[in-house]
């Protein structure tokens, strides 16, 4: 076995970075990944930073990172090519010398990228539970054998270096058990909170103690709100501080507003008209249990 140089030893293993918070699960998730070169499957609610650590993990690694944004339209043999042969015919009519070779005509997709990448590549295929049932199916020998073939051209394209595949789902649909097989699985629960403050020191190193309580006591309680139908994610409460800090809010006014009516600024945190209404009347429910004895209505 060739021994490795530390340098080259940091670059095979992913120990997290300054700018993601990963938990040591996640990590070895990772790392578990790269040992067995298997595709990895992260699953977890949305907003919880799976799109992001592939990001991160391809920058600790010191690989390039190719992305593929799955849609509900998109089919497998995009992400390995695309004949264009429509523009073939428009330009053999107009008798265009590049119709000749046909390869002038064949659209590179991003396994084909990273499968001919000269160095090893962090490989990104975001929600892959948008597509339609068969589309994981459709793409297993692909990240079985590291290969397929270009009927067009008669050719067939392997893989340089195995690039470290990271698949994210969201859990919409049940994907192949076959598929799921060929995947190391990692579910990325919703952060506790100590985790949760550590993320937010990360984006917003200077907030005050006082301010990022009262901001974490209003959010765990509206993630606990019975019938929500859209709980806030890790996303939308960063989104939510930031725009706390900007208008300078003090913790009294967060609790006050948390103790009494809707968060402040509810809608970074709430994304729907029925939880809205939901928790305006929950709060009126608190109001009128707190009211003094024999006080009015609406007093």
């Amino acid at each position: 076995m060739t021994s490795q140089t530390p340098s080259q030893a940091q670059t095979t293993r992913f120990d997290g970075t300054e700018r993601y918070v990963a938990t040591d699960d996640l990590k070895l998730a990772v790392n578990a990944a790269l040992t067995l070169q298997r595709p990895l499957l992260i699953k977890g609610e949305p907003g919880t930073g799976k799109t992001m650590l592939a990001e991160e993990v391809a920058q600790a690694l010191g690989r390039p990172l190719l992305q593929w944004h799955i849609k509900s339209t998109t089919k497998a043999h995009q992400g390995l090519y695309e004949y264009d042969a429509v523009s073939r015919l428009r330009d053999s009519q107009l008798g265009d010398e590049k119709v000749k070779d046909i390869r002038n005509y064949i659209m590179q997709g991003v396994l084909w990228q990273a499968f001919e990448s000269p160095e090893p590549v962090v490989l990104l295929i975001d929600e892959i539970d948008k597509a339609d049932i068969e589309f994981p199916n459709d793409l297993l020998r692909e990240l079985d054998q590291m290969e397929f073939h270009v009927y067009e051209t008669r050719s067939t394209i392997k893989a340089r270096h195995r690039p470290l595949v990271i698949i994210t789902s969201n859990n919409e649909k049940d994907l192949p058990d076959a598929f799921l097989r060929r995947c190391f699985f990692h579910y990325i629960r919703f952060p506790d909170r100590d985790t949760l403050r550590s993320i937010v020191e990360v984006h917003f190193a200077n907030l005050h103690a006082d301010v990022l309580r009262a901001a974490l006591d209003t959010f765990f309680a509206l993630r606990e709100a019975p019938g929500l139908k859209k709980k806030p994610s890790t996303s939308e409460f960063l989104d939510w501080l930031r725009l706390l800090i900007a208008e300078d809010a003090t913790a009294e006014q967060i609790d006050a507003h948390a103790a009494t009516s809707i968060p402040m600024l509810a809608g970074a945190l709430l994304k729907n008209e029925q939880d809205l209404q939901l928790l305006e009347r929950l709060a009126a429910v608190t109001r009128s249990t707190r009211r003094p004895p024999g006080s009015p209505n609406g007093a």
